[in-house]
Parts: structure tokens; C-alpha cells; sequence
């Protein structure tokens, strides 16, 4: 059989390295490698895999490793085009798209019409253009494999076709980040270390606010609504601080299945690339014994508002999850740059995501003018 071909879009971050490490383990072959900035990163990684093509997104950043790379054959692409023509190219199998923010939905939508299976990490893709891509992945016959560790559990319990029809909830865990249980007094003067200083997992910055700020689970409640066809009120959320259960789906005889292992990306990574079969993983084996006590418990929806938010922007519908994605982003941002405070994150959100009128139907323009009002009002509201 023939090496799986991968292109790794954010091959520098958290989940592309980790899913270097499992394509490396799997004898597989990188065709294509991009990051936004990360030069020597990016360099490096070239220099191991020998892709014929890469790409960084920022135009300078693009400039200096063709300079680095001139004794190689890897083609240097830049920007988001490039980015897009990477996704798109024929030589990859499968593109992970393990993007940070809105840059990854064109790319996304690229790949998926050159008929590529899209092993998704980038929320975005999904929160942001959830019906334009998934009418577009069926229009092209073209599987979503996702590889969100909440969302690859789901999906890994629905492979049952019989299962999938029966499906009457999907229940997404939580690990509720570094602040759990704490209430808003507590949750005034948070620093930028305290957000980051996530319990169970390595994750980027942006992320790992997102978690502790909760919006990550928000976010990832749209993109289960997309994924799996099942409105808001069919999606529950439940805290589990242990982070071995990764979701549950429950039937409509009220039996539940759940996906569990140890905390670690590479599992769900794997299964994304490797679908439909199951390779030797390079994770530890889960001991049960290891975790004599689970705990679960409902999220605090009104202190950490930005989950709140994201429910009702799902219930909105139309280019409200648009609107609280880009003014996440940007509101992140600003609280990592020291300009804002942690709890004026949902605040934003909530803000921009009231500025944007209703649209059943919209198109890929409609989603970036949309992204970029949300982001303009968080900055002009900033000030």
C-alpha cells in the first residue's frame, strides 16, 4: 500500500506538530507544510520532510525562507492565496487544516473543491461558514474528518451507520480550563498567565484562553451542530475536569456511548488521518485505575458568559456565530496584548454578535465583510 500523502496547514502550531509526529510514525509523506510567521520553524520542518510545496501567509515571512530554502526543491507560496493553492494542490491524499482563526476557511473551502477530504482542526472553518462548507463538502462528496478530540470522539461513536440515524443527543465535555468553579468577583484581575495555565492540555495562546473563558466549548457546539446535524438544544454540554471521557452521543432508546483515552491530540489526529482504519498509536495506553473518580457538573453559563453567548448565536443562526467568532479573536488578542481584561472578552462578544442583522442565506463575502465588522467593532469598542 501506498504512503498517505498529507498537506499540514499551521504546521508550526500545537496540533501540526503533534500530527508531524504521527505522520512521521506512520511512514506517511508530507507533500505540502505552512505557518503564518514562524520562519525558522517552518525552515526546519522543510528541511525534515522535503515537501515540494509550502507557505507562509505573512508576505515578508515568505520572502525570508525562500531566501533560507534556496538550496532546496520546496516551492515557497505566500499569502492567503497562496495558502489556498497549497490546500488545493493535487499531490495531497488529505490537507489537515490545523489553522489558528478565520484565515482557515478559504483554504478549507479550496481544499474541499479540488475534491481533498479535510481533516479539520480550525474552528473557524466551521463556526464561521458551517453551511457554506458543509453544502459544499456534499455537493463534492468530500468527507469532513474532524479532529477536535470532542468532536473525533463523537464521530468515532456514530461509525454504526444504523447508530448515526438513531442519534438523539450529542453531549460535548468540558474540562472547564483553570477557572472552574470561580465566580465573576474572582475572575476581575485574572492575568494573562492564569489563562494560560490550561489543567489538561498544551494548546496554543488563543486557544487555551478560549478555554478558560469557556468560548472554546461554545464554538465547538456550532461546529457539532454542523458536523452531526443537530440543533442547539440537541447539544449538551457537561463539564468532566478529569478530560478522559472526550463526548457521548445518547440514542433515542436513552443508551450512551463515549470515547475515552488520555488526554493527548494525537489520538484524535490519527484517527483523522488513518480513517476509516486504526493504527498502533503513539500514545499511552488509558489505565482506568489511573482515574478512580470521574467528575461532571454543568457549566456556569452566566459567569462565563462567552458559552452563553455562542448558545444563542447557534439559535440565531445565519451570520451571528460569524460575528462572535471574528470579535473573539480579536478580543483575545487585546486581552493577550494587556489592552483588555479577561471578563471584557464576553462582553465583545456579546456586543458584536448583537450588531449583525438576521441572513438565512449568505454567501463567502457576506462571512468576511461580517468577520471584519465584528473585529472593528471590538477594536473601536476597545479604545
Amino acid at each position: 500500500m501506498c504512503a498517505k500523502k498529507v498537506t499540514v496547514l499551521g504546521s508550526t502550531g500545537s496540533i501540526g506538530t503533534q500530527a508531524l509526529d504521527v505522520i512521521e510514525k506512520n511512514g506517511y509523506e508530507v507533500v505540502g507544510l505552512s505557518a503564518n510567521s514562524s520562519v525558522l520553524e517552518l525552515e526546519n520542518q522543510v528541511r525534515r520532510f522535503r515537501p515540494p510545496f509550502a507557505c507562509m501567509v505573512d508576505e515578508r515571512a515568505a520572502r525570508a525562507l525562500r531566501d533560507a530554502l534556496r538550496d532546496t526543491d520546496t516551492k515557497v507560496l505566500a499569502g492567503v492565496d497562496g495558502l489556498c493553492e497549497l490546500a488545493a494542490r493535487e499531490e495531497a491524499d488529505v490537507v489537515l487544516n490545523s489553522v489558528v482563526g478565520m484565515v482557515g476557511l478559504r483554504p478549507t473551502l479550496a481544499a474541499i473543491g479540488a475534491g481533498k477530504p479535510v481533516a479539520l482542526a480550525n474552528k473557524e472553518t466551521l463556526v464561521a461558514g458551517g453551511k457554506l462548507v458543509t453544502e459544499a463538502a456534499r455537493a463534492k462528496r468530500v468527507p469532513i474528518l474532524p479532529v477536535d478530540s470532542e468532536h473525533s470522539a463523537i464521530f468515532q461513536c456514530l461509525q454504526d451507520r444504523h447508530s448515526a440515524r438513531a442519534l438523539k443527543k450529542v453531549i460535548l465535555t468540558a474540562s472547564g480550563g483553570p477557572f472552574f468553579g470561580r465566580g465573576r468577583e474572582e475572575l476581575e484581575k485574572v492575568s494573562i498567565e492564569d489563562a494560560l495555565n490550561h489543567p489538561n492540555w498544551s494548546m496554543g495562546a488563543k486557544i487555551t484562553v478560549d478555554s478558560a473563558t469557556l468560548m472554546n466549548k461554545g464554538l465547538e457546539l456550532i461546529e457539532a451542530a454542523w458536523l452531526f446535524d443537530k440543533t442547539p438544544d440537541e447539544i449538551e454540554i457537561v463539564v468532566h475536569r478529569e478530560s478522559v471521557i472526550h463526548s457521548l452521543v445518547e440514542f433515542d432508546d436513552h443508551s450512551v456511548l463515549a470515547q475515552l483515552g488520555v488526554p493527548d491530540m494525537r489520538i484524535p489526529i490519527q484517527y483523522a488521518l488513518t480513517y476509516p482504519e486504526r493504527l498502533p498509536s503513539p500514545v499511552k495506553e488509558l489505565s482506568l485505575t489511573n482515574y478512580p473518580t470521574l467528575h461532571f457538573a454543568k457549566p456556569d453559563i452566566e459567569t462565563f458568559t462567552c458559552l452563553k453567548t455562542c448558545i444563542e448565536a447557534a439559535r440565531r443562526g445565519g451570520l451571528a456565530p460569524c460575528a462572535i467568532s471574528g470579535a473573539n479573536e480579536e478580543a483575545v488578542a487585546l486581552f493577550l496584548d494587556g489592552k483588555i481584561g479577561f471578563l471584557e472578552i464576553g462582553e465583545l462578544v456579546r456586543g458584536a454578535m448583537n450588531t449583525v442583522p438576521r441572513a438565512d442565506v449568505y454567501s463567502l463575502e457576506d462571512v468576511l465583510q461580517t468577520d471584519a465588522q465584528a473585529r472593528a467593532y471590538v477594536r473601536a469598542q476597545a479604545r
